[in-house]
């Protein structure tokens, strides 16, 4: 007897097919905010970098532009006023001192309900409420919900210190930022700080420049040109800023030494420096090696660049990219800058010190620099800083120059180390910048340059350059 197979998917009482539930569609601006939330929490929960920790996130992210530059907003807005959203968080929870992984997203969801107009505020609640459960906490989903919402309904009530009664904590928050940093710059720069502090750089373009040992301005102007990217010329030496690129490192001019980025202040700092064929030039804390590179180039391949780093990992940064750009000239070696080489007192045309520093220049573009720096780190700084000035300054030979720069903005780390470094070795004096670099930016003040974004349209950066007498 043949036995009669059942047909599949035959709908019969004995033999009934289960249906199965469709998978829920992933809600929409979800991976976002995961990248987004990822990238927070590296930086909260790890110490992690935001610009580095943001570019690993985003490498192999598979995310829509759209997306990928809503991520970076919510990272850095998040980031910037995290002080300000700690704040209001704590005026509509019951308990404040909430699980770090909730207040991550808590964070992340104030930071839509609140900074960002183009977001609704039920997706930004919802989107919130789902994460709880991707990162482990779905038994929080209800407090998350009930926060994110209760912030929507009072959000027009929130309350703030009174600038009067309170204006060290009310200036903390306004600002969010530490108080003592408030306090720091008021000190240095009086009703200035407040313009440093409310400054917010929305610009997200790059400051490029040819490599002069292969092209001119025009051979690179005709090379930007076939770029798709917007551009516009700087008011720096052969330096345009480029806007409407995701990943310059990628293009393969960048990959073939054509070209490199790299920020205005340490542009000015390499031009300082004013180098001349054939010199023999330290650079003491050189990586990544944007200025040593530079000065290499203006150098045209000739003297000898040796630029240093105390950690390996960095020095062989600068080793890439004067690889990268053909550069023979340099020498990238490993060490330790504070500690004196007797042989090499006085054989150097030039000394670049550009010092480990607290970095708050580039508060506008990182906003976790501000939430990393201490008092008690800066005051190590300083200290560091000092020591490698008073090292490093016995290379210089007489009539040599020495370059200090910063990208800071503290008057400590800046004009009132160079002061004490003059008062301490007299044959030393300051000499003005060299023409090279633009009239706007030679100024006189009170000692060196210091460059101030909102004022200057560069980033925090100081400078002063000195020669060391020949008597």
């Amino acid at each position: 007897m043949n036995e009669q197979k059942p047909v599949a998917n035959r709908k019969t009482p004995g033999n009934k097919r289960l249906a199965q539930s469709p998978k829920p569609a992933p809600m929409e601006g979800l991976s976002a905010r995961r990248a987004a939330l990822k990238v927070i929490r590296q930086v909260t929960e790890n110490g992690a970098y935001a610009s580095l920790a943001l570019d690993a996130v985003l490498k192999n992210s598979g995310l829509r532009s759209a997306d990928r530059r809503l991520v970076s907003r919510l990272v850095y807005d998040t980031l910037d006023r995290m002080i300000w959203l700690d704040y209001v968080l704590a005026q509509v929870m019951a308990r404040p001192d909430t699980d770090i992984k909730l207040r991550n997203i808590l964070r992340l969801g104030a930071c839509q309900i609140l900074l960002e107009d183009r977001i609704p505020e039920s997706a930004a609640t919802n989107l919130c409420v789902q994460l709880c459960t991707e990162n482990g906490m779905p038994g929080l989903k209800g407090v998350c919900n009930g926060i994110l919402r209760n912030l929507i309904r009072k959000k027009d009530e929130l309350v703030f210190p009174d600038p009067e009664k309170e204006p060290e904590p009310a200036a903390s928050i306004r600002y969010s930022i530490p108080g003592w940093i408030w306090r720091k710059l008021r000190e240095d720069y009086g009703d200035e700080a407040e313009m440093i502090l409310d400054f917010r750089n929305k610009d997200e373009g790059w400051l490029l420049r040819p490599n002069l040992t292969k092209t001119d301005d025009a051979g690179f102007e005709e090379l930007l040109n076939k770029k798709v990217w917007k551009k516009e010329k700087s008011d720096l030496p052969h330096a345009w800023k480029i806007t409407g690129a995701m990943d310059i490192s990628n293009d393969a001019d960048y990959v073939q030494g054509n070209f490199s980025i790299q920020s205005g202040g340490s542009m000015l700092a390499s031009l300082a420096m004013d180098v001349k064929r054939g010199q023999q030039i330290l650079d003491c804390c050189a990586a990544p090696g944007g200025k040593t590179c530079y000065m290499a180039e203006i150098m045209n391949g000739t003297g000898r660049i040796q630029a240093w780093d105390v950690h390996e990992h960095r020095t062989e940064l600068i080793q890439a990219q004067a690889r990268r750009l053909g550069l023979e000239n340099i020498r990238p070696m490993v060490r330790d800058a504070t500690k004196l080489r007797e042989e090499m007192t006085g054989t150097m045309d030039g000394v670049l010190l550009d010092a480990p520093c607290t970095g708050l220049g580039f508060m506008a573009q990182k906003p976790d620099l501000k939430l990393r720096v201490t008092e008690e780190s800066l005051k190590e700084l300083t200290e560091l800083q000092a020591k490698l000035l008073n090292t490093v300054s016995a290379y210089v030979k007489p009539g040599g120059t020495l370059v200090y720069s910063t990208c800071s903005v503290f008057k400590d780390e800046n004009e009132h180390q160079a002061k004490a470094f003059l008062q301490m070795h007299p044959e030393f004096e300051e000499v003005e910048l060299p023409k090279t670099i633009p009239e706007k930016y030679r100024v006189k003040r009170e000692r060196g340059l210091q460059l101030l974004e909102y004022r200057d349209g560069l980033e925090g950066f100081y400078l002063i350059r000195m020669k060391r007498k020949y008597d």
